[in-house]
């Protein structure tokens, strides 16, 4: 079964149903549920135990690990959704593992990653960060480097993950990791390519035991995008098969 959760603003709604009738329409899905929730609050109740799920604001993913808790979890986003200053779609990850709802996580291809205000704290604790590109922290008085996509291997960075996180995780896919001509992210965009993010899903799927997994941040731009809607047959199909 499939789990759709048009949740968020009316673009992510749109979008969630939108993919939900494309999906069936090209006979990629049979079994599926719509589940609906004005607050994110009220998703654990509500959510069945399943293993993929389409959802619309990033927020949502929050509701799913409620209920499913998984011990480690990996986020494929161009946004490391780590702010610390109120639960939204750039914070859940944070107060996923502040209240302990994921044991550890690891954020796969950020580019945004700066605090958008003074009072923004970044979250740190259990969680590793590979940026998709050349990106430095102050450590101690230093600056280091982070183990990146663009310097570091994919099989370096899986194999530090795994290390990390055990081998049994919950996947999220938030589609805004791709570049701009997808146009799929409604805001800020990533700087994958297709065939650069299918590579990484591809590994995770291999090294890991995906116990479940979501494609977060559909919105109604699929509409208007050829090359959107390749890249949500591909990673949806991936995962389908990946999924242990």
């Amino acid at each position: 079964m499939v789990t759709f959760i048009p949740f968020g603003e009316k673009p992510n709604r749109d979008g969630v149903l939108y993919t939900l009738q494309l999906l069936k329409r090209n006979k990629l899905i049979e079994d599926y549920v719509i589940v609906e929730a004005s607050r994110v609050e009220l998703l654990p109740e509500r959510v069945p135990l399943d293993k993929a799920y389409i959802v619309g604001e990033h927020l949502a993913t929050y509701g799913i690990v409620e209920k499913l808790r998984p011990r480690g979890l990996i986020s494929v986003d161009a946004h490391t959704d780590l702010m610390h200053d109120y639960l939204d779609h750039g914070s859940w990850l944070a107060y996923a593992l502040e209240r302990r709802l994921i044991g550890r996580a690891a954020v796969m291809a950020p580019v945004l990653m700066i605090p958008t205000t003074e009072r923004t704290q970044l979250w740190t604790r259990r969680v590793k960060i590979y940026p998709a590109t050349l990106r430095s922290r102050r450590v101690r008085g230093k600056w280091r480097a982070y183990k990146n996509f663009q310097t570091n291997s994919i099989d370096e960075i899986i194999e530090e993950a795994k290390a990390y996180l055990g081998d049994e995780i919950y996947l999220t896919v938030d589609m805004d990791v791709l570049r701009p001509e997808y146009k799929i992210a409604r805001f800020q965009h990533g700087e994958l390519t297709l065939e650069e993010l299918v590579e990484i899903l591809e590994a995770i799927r291999e090294n890991f035991r995906i116990i479940a997994f979501d494609i977060a941040e559909v919105s109604d731009r699929l509409r208007r995008s050829r090359l959107g809607k390749k890249a949500l047959f591909e990673v949806f199909q991936l995962l389908r098969e990946g999924v242990k």
